[in-house]
């Protein structure tokens, strides 16, 4: 397997500068900007970034339950109040939670609203998928598929 390094120094000049995310860096003096990263996020790049894991997945399903603290949201799952914590915080970044200060105790509870934003976005594609499926549907019932022959002993 080749690896990307290698890959891109295989190229010619011109493929190289096609292929090359360098057009997306800028450089003034001591200061660098990534177009790519920095500077196209949306609020629902960052809600659906926190919904691709799985474990921040289950947190939301916990506080839609109620609020519940930091220590109770880390309890189900092997990972350390830390690992926990950052989880949250991605959460908190993309406004899917609100967390509050009593003391030493950290309680967090669910904010529905990029939630509600991110299922009107999957809606709007959805008779895509809807016709799509439909047209599979009939591709199939149109053809129907013989069931695979086993290899081997003939009974």
């Amino acid at each position: 397997m080749l690896c990307a390094s290698c890959a891109v120094s295989s190229l010619s000049d011109d493929q190289s500068r096609f292929y090359s995310t360098k057009r997306l860096t800028i450089n003034f003096d001591s200061l660098k900007f990534n177009l790519m990263v920095e500077h196209y996020s949306t609020p629902l790049d960052s809600v659906f970034h926190a919904l691709a894991d799985a474990t921040r997945r289950q947190m939301l399903q916990a506080l839609a339950q109620g609020e519940r603290t930091v220590t109770q949201l880390a309890e189900p799952f092997d990972m350390s109040l830390a690992a926990a914590s950052k989880h949250i915080k991605t959460l908190e970044g993309a406004g899917l939670l609100r967390r509050e200060i009593r003391g030493r105790t950290h309680l967090c509870r669910i904010e529905a609203r990029p939630l509600a934003q991110a299922n009107e976005w999957i809606r709007h594609y959805e008779h895509f998928w809807g016709s799509r499926l439909d047209a599979l549907e009939q591709l199939l019932r149109a053809n129907p598929a013989k069931p695979p022959q086993r290899k081997g002993k003939s009974q």
